[in-house]
């Protein structure tokens, strides 16, 4: 039997992943930007990151999802990624953290 994973140290790990992934047309990383609503991990290590993008028709959706699901897939302690990906609420620049509001000159 395989011993329990810490599953705070792997969110915390998930976060940090997610914080070195980009919005393809945005210089900012996607959890700063707002995009990311949770990041869940069960107790047997699967990581569910449910997250929406700035515009429902993002000409790079598919490629920034399969980029959060391979990256979160290979996180220390995540068994298997599930990206779900939603609209609800909309994503508008209230959601970007103080950083990236002050990167992109919003502040």
């Amino acid at each position: 039997m395989s011993s329990p994973i810490d599953i705070l140290a792997v969110e915390a790990s998930i976060v940090k992943t997610l914080k070195d992934i980009y919005d393809p047309e945005i210089p900012v990383n996607i959890y700063d930007l707002g995009l990311i609503y949770e990041v869940d991990v069960s107790d047997n290590g699967v990581a569910t990151v449910t997250m929406t993008l700035t515009a429902p028709n993002c000409p790079m959706a598919d490629q920034l999802l399969s980029e959060v699901e391979e990256k979160v897939g290979a996180v220390e302690g995540v068994s298997k990624a599930q990206i779900k990906l939603t609209f609800d609420p909309p994503w508008d620049k209230g959601m970007m953290s103080e950083e990236a509001m002050l990167e992109l000159g919003f502040l």
